[in-house]
């Protein structure tokens, strides 16, 4: 390794490759005057002897003392907080296999077949996916943001997540993206272009639409033919995109029953050891909207099938 510091590399390597040439505006040529004499030829310049160019070594030492890249995402590109994802107990995109990323494998390869069989609903409504639940803290968030992270693995889909709990959105908050305008805008405004509140990230294949501003007029916004032209435009925008909706829990505000009659699927989740059968009963029928609803055990600390999830990754772990 060369034995120069960072900065003295720097500047034998302007020297050799004078960086500033570029920028330096050619000198102005003055006009010739027919009356005057011509000037006498210069005499030759003997240029300095130009140092000779860097060695390799020194190129790497060069390279590894130059200030490194912040870690952010591109301008317009919102940064999921990954290791907030893991302290809290999700999945995380690009990260190791755990039983928790494969049980939501199973779950989105369910829904996928779903999508991919119910070819005679419109395709707005057969692309777009309801998570909700009888009673809050049953875990739909926590299913939904979980099923948005393994779909966007997919090669050819696009998720775009949609925090529909309009009372207390916080897809984003988990995701550790800043909240602002989304769906109750696009809703409210006939002219909005939906696409314009759609938030990229820097997970290839995920897309989130906050849940907008507060308004008391949330389930008549999403009775109107407004909202079926809305998810009209955001399946239209992109053909591989499946939109996923967290909504509101259905016993306690009428959202999820509104949006079950726009959707193809819904998922309702279910809290082991906590989901009455009576809730479970009373909310399927409030989601009566959608034809095919599909049960998510959340919680169950021993798996029936006594599968460990996992466990198995060819690498050698001792079992």
């Amino acid at each position: 390794m060369s034995k120069h510091s960072p900065l003295s590399l720097i500047e034998r390597a302007a020297q050799v490759y004078d960086f500033g040439a570029a920028l330096r505006a050619p000198a102005p040529v003055p006009a010739a005057d027919p009356m005057s004499k011509p000037a006498p030829a210069e005499p030759a310049r003997v240029e300095a002897p130009r140092p000779a160019p860097l060695a390799v070594e020194e190129i790497v030492e060069l390279a590894a003392a130059a200030p490194q890249p912040f870690d952010f995402a591109p301008t317009g590109i919102a940064r999921i907080d990954r290791e907030a994802l893991a302290a809290k107990g999700f999945v995380v995109p690009g990260g190791v296999p755990t039983g928790l990323a494969e049980e939501f494998r199973l779950i989105k390869r369910q829904l996928l077949s779903g999508i991919a069989r119910r070819v005679s609903l419109p395709e707005d409504k057969r692309r777009t996916v309801l998570i909700c639940s009888g009673q809050p803290d049953e875990g739909k968030s926590f299913c939904a943001v979980n099923l948005a992270l393994s779909l966007s693995g997919e090669r050819e889909v696009e998720v775009l997540l949609i925090d529909g709990d309009f009372s207390k959105p916080d897809v984003l908050a988990t995701l550790g993206i800043e909240n602002g305008p989304g769906l109750v805008e696009a809703l409210s405004d006939p002219a909005a272009n939906p696409e314009d509140f759609v938030v990229r990230t820097d997970v290839a294949g995920l897309s989130v639409l906050p849940a907008g501003r507060k308004a008391n007029n949330v389930p008549e916004l999403l009775a109107s033919d407004r909202t079926r032209e809305v998810l009209a435009k955001l399946v239209a925008g992109n053909r591989e995109r499946i939109i996923l909706f967290d909504s509101p829990p259905a016993l306690m505000a009428s959202p999820a029953t509104v949006l079950s009659a726009h959707v193809g699927q819904v998922l309702v989740v279910v809290r082991a050891d906590r989901t009455t059968e009576a809730d479970l009963r009373e909310t399927i029928g409030l989601l009566s909207g959608c034809d095919h609803v599909g049960l998510v055990l959340n919680g169950a600390g021993i798996a029936v099938s006594g599968r460990k999830f996992g466990a198995y990754d060819g690498y050698g772990h001792d079992q």
